[in-house]
């Protein structure tokens, strides 16, 4: 009995390799320059969409910068993907501030690689007390920063 399972885990790591071989053959052509003009393009599209010079996305990353540039930033790490800024004050609503931490999750352009958390304080009697942060604030941040995002890709990849 104790053959037989050795002979079917040898069949089965020789089979998992001569399989992984083929794999291995294409992997490498693609990255010899081999395979099609269309497989080469959709790898460029890719690499395109993935850029990762730091940790995360540049393009993310860079969206989230230029929206946040009007926002003191307290805190930026562009390998771990963190962004947070101090309290902001509008000039036309001086009773109220904002604080804002944006986190990029991921090396690909994708709408869940991106998180954006809002704080939110009103001024009573001459001291700032926390209030709710309506959701669509922070989605439309999310939507603003991707928008963004896609555009510096889209920019990039015309050039």
């Amino acid at each position: 009995m104790p053959r037989l399972s050795r002979a079917a885990a040898l069949l089965l790591t020789a089979s998992l390799s001569l399989a992984g071989c083929q794999w291995i053959k294409d992997d490498l052509s693609k990255g010899l320059g081999g395979g099609s003009k269309k497989d080469r393009s959709r790898e460029a599209d890719i690499a395109a969409s993935k850029v990762t010079t730091i940790g995360v996305n540049a393009y993310l990353w860079r969206a989230a910068l230029e929206t946040l540039s009007f926002m003191p930033l307290v805190q930026t790490d562009s390998n771990g993907g963190v962004i947070v800024t101090d309290w902001y004050v509008n000039p036309a609503a001086q009773s109220e501030r904002m604080k804002v931490t944006v986190t990029i999750l991921d090396q690909d352009l994708r709408a869940d690689g991106l998180r954006v958390a809002a704080s939110r304080q009103t001024l009573q009697n001459g001291q700032w007390v926390d209030a709710p942060v309506q959701a669509a604030t922070v989605q439309k941040l999310e939507d603003i920063i991707l928008t963004r995002a896609r555009d510096l890709r889209r920019a990039t990849i015309a050039e």
